[in-house]
């Protein structure tokens, strides 16, 4: 038994005997400082969705589908970790809009960028960034983006959303892919004619890898990568290409080490078959897509080292390697980017990110420059990774302070810290209810619990959103968990307090 697995039980013993005994989990060491933009606990006042929030839900419903809608906001009164609703009931927010609050509602650094009057015409004034760029654009984007661009990456492209984000950065890889075999000459006249009615070459038949439980959007080409749930792709047209299985881990993951090694053994040696069987089928696969911990398929986890090997393999066949950080980038693994915790020197050709970093975009590497050619011939076609927007300048603004509060208030430990608090507190839920929850997983706050059922999971999440505790879901019954990086050891605590009330009154 590693020393680690001692502390994490014996921790978990001493929590147990609190939670067994009535007591609330209240920590010795990590007092509380409510800031002075925060609340200091939930405060609910109607079951949830409200009066007022019925009422809206009505009238948005003769208008447009509402069939996702929870409940509906007072964002004016909300604060830091606490989002308030239209009905006064105050929640402790760990789902914090899909992952995407990077430092809590109404944060004071970020209402004062808002009210600073040199930052006015970028809010006013939204510009076409491909051709009309403002004069602080290359600056901002040092400034906020490249100033924490993962390894080995010095070109970034920003978008409005991480669909578009990934969309494009297929595009990136298609393009790089056929500049590869063209020997990064200008295109036929052949397949510039073929491209316009959709016949090859010039619309070659070629193909991206995917993950079996991946998320990667709902744009038509970000579907066909996308394999979490069923209503997201039914009815829609899709691509024929391949889908690999993704590692399905036993946890404890220390009582399973050799099973699990081979379950990531089985998976690699199935995308090396799929990328052999797709060449053969005339579709070779141009990149490979894969997301650090797979998010809406149920919160997944695979070790380093089947990272490491599958980035091995993408460089064995000629595919480009795409990582998806859209929902992991941001430090909410406790590192800024998910796959650091891989600890390769060579980890990516492509990473696409949006959510916590409020604008979109990609990061790729210097040889994926879409209109790179060889030496000596005329430049390529201009517009070939374009839309009108191209992202939004004042997202920089509002990211560039957001990361000023990262450094200035070492955001990073904070979430390792916080981590490390909510998982030892889910392995004790999950011992103390063995017949409710299991496989509680994470990586900083970045965290997950299954229910025994979808039903129990939706149910003991409607519990504990009456209660003050606002969760998410994924997979078939997991409930995810993906709070603000200002959140505290003392936020921990009530959410622990609250799931464990749900959980011993369910029935």
């Amino acid at each position: 038994m590693t020393s680690e697995l001692c502390i994490r039980r014996k921790v978990c013993s001493y929590l147990f005997i609190n939670f067994a005994l009535g007591s609330r989990y209240v920590s010795k060491t990590a007092t509380k400082s409510v800031s002075e933009f925060e609340y200091d606990a939930p405060s609910m006042k109607t079951a949830v969705p409200g009066p007022k929030s019925q009422e809206l839900l009505r009238q948005l419903g003769e208008i447009q589908n509402v069939g996702a809608v929870h409940f509906f906001c007072n964002y004016e009164e909300s604060r830091g970790n606490y989002l308030v609703d239209v009905d006064g009931n105050r929640m402790l927010d760990v789902y914090t809009q899909i992952s995407s609050i990077p430092i809590g509602y109404n944060h004071p650094a970020l209402m004062k960028v808002m009210t600073n009057p040199n930052n006015v015409s970028t809010f006013v004034n939204r510009p076409a960034l491909g051709i009309l760029p403002p004069e602080n654009f290359p600056d901002k984007l040092i400034e906020s983006l490249l100033s924490i661009a993962p390894s080995g990456m010095r070109r970034v492209q920003t978008m409005a959303c991480g669909s578009c984000s990934n969309e494009n950065a297929f595009k990136t890889m298609f393009i790089w892919y056929r500049n590869k075999e063209r020997g990064y000459a200008n295109p036929s006249e052949q397949e510039v004619d073929t491209c316009m009615i959709n016949q090859s070459p010039g619309c070659p038949d070629l193909s991206i890898l995917s993950f079996m439980g991946a998320f990667h959007g709902r744009t038509l080409g970000c579907l066909a990568t996308t394999h979490s749930k069923a209503i997201h792709k039914l009815d829609i047209p899709s691509f024929d290409w391949p889908i690999a299985p993704f590692p399905k881990l036993q946890y404890p993951l220390e009582e399973f080490v050799r099973e699990n090694a081979q379950e990531e053994a089985r998976c690699l040696e199935e995308v090396e078959d799929l990328i052999v069987k797709w060449r053969q089928k005339g579709k070779p696969v141009a990149g490979i897509v894969i997301e650090p911990i797979q998010a809406e398929g149920g919160d997944n986890h695979a070790s380093p080292d089947f990272f490491s090997k599958l980035r091995n393999i993408a460089r064995k066949h000629g595919c480009a390697f795409h990582v998806d950080e859209v929902q992991t980038g941001g430090g909410t693994t406790g590192k800024f980017w998910g796959h650091e915790h891989w600890g390769l020197d060579d980890p990516a050709d492509v990473v696409s990110f949006s959510k916590k970093l409020l604008t979109g975009g990609y990061y790729h590497r210097d040889e994926l420059k879409p209109d790179k050619v060889r030496a000596g011939t005329a430049p390529a076609y201009p517009y070939r990774i374009f839309n009108t927007w191209m992202g939004d300048p004042s997202k920089n603004l509002f990211l560039s302070e957001v990361l000023n509060v990262i450094r200035r208030e070492n955001l990073l430990e904070v979430v390792t810290r916080s981590g490390k608090a909510l998982l030892q507190g889910l392995y004790t839920l999950q011992t103390q209810y063995p017949h409710i929850l299991s496989r509680a997983r994470g990586q900083g706050t970045f965290c997950a619990i299954d229910a025994c059922n979808d039903a129990t999971r939706d149910s003991i999440m409607i519990k504990a959103r009456n209660k003050g505790l606002f969760m998410g879901s994924c997979g078939e019954k997991t409930i995810r968990f993906r709070p603000a990086l200002v959140f505290k050891e003392y936020h921990v605590h009530q959410l622990l307090n609250i799931l464990n009330d749900v959980l011993a009154e369910h029935k």
